[in-house]
């Protein structure tokens, strides 16, 4: 059968395409159950769970998404943001783009170009409801794949297991930009992901 990780996803647009808010009671249930192994099974992709973040009350579902009106066979990673209040997960917002050919397959580091390679990422308001212009909390969330060295990754003290695909979410909620530690079997950091943007410094001529 072959190493499961390495096969690639099946994308059928002959399946019915889903709407915004029936992905969202899809995210919805995975935040409930968890997101069950991926790139296990073969198949068809109309909606495909990556991968799920928590951190306090804040979430990120990354998942595999076909639309039969594009091009055939194209496929698209998305990830939604959540906050819990009083209990419940409410959905705050998300985003993405193209998925790479053949999403599913695992990479080495050599292959990727790094341990870790961010493909996405984004941040959504959590109080939007506020009632001043002013004052505004984000939920910030990142889209990575990691290479086949990599067993898991660690954002502060949580620890997140990289799925056999490779693909990870991350989510935190304050402006403060994390970074991201690429851990493998034994726990022994292979490297160290730093999502601050850089600012290009112009030297005098």
């Amino acid at each position: 059968m072959g190493d499961p990780a390495r096969r690639n996803v099946r994308v059928n647009t002959e399946v019915g395409t889903m709407n915004d808010h029936e992905v969202n009671e899809e995210c919805l249930r995975l935040l409930r159950d968890g997101v069950p192994p991926a790139g296990q099974g073969g198949g068809t992709v109309p909606f495909l769970p990556l991968a799920l973040d928590v951190d306090g009350d804040i979430a990120v579902v990354t998942v595999l998404t076909a639309d039969p009106g594009n091009v055939p066979g194209e496929a698209f990673i998305d990830g939604w943001t959540f906050h819990r209040r009083g209990g419940e997960w409410m959905a705050l917002g998300g985003g993405g783009g193209s998925a790479p050919a053949e999403p599913l397959a695992r990479r080495s580091a050599a292959e990727l170009g790094a341990h870790l390679r961010r493909y996405g990422g984004g941040r959504t308001v959590r109080n939007g409801d506020r009632l001043l212009p002013w004052g505004a909390k984000y939920v910030n969330q990142v889209r990575l794949r990691a290479a086949a060295e990599v067993a898991r990754v660690r954002v502060g003290r949580r620890v997140i297991d990289v799925p056999p695909h490779g693909h990870v979410a991350v989510v935190w909620p304050d402006r403060r930009v994390p970074n991201i530690e690429a851990l493998d079997a034994g726990g022994a950091i292979l490297d160290v992901l730093d999502l601050a943007p850089r600012v290009a410094v112009t030297q005098p001529a």
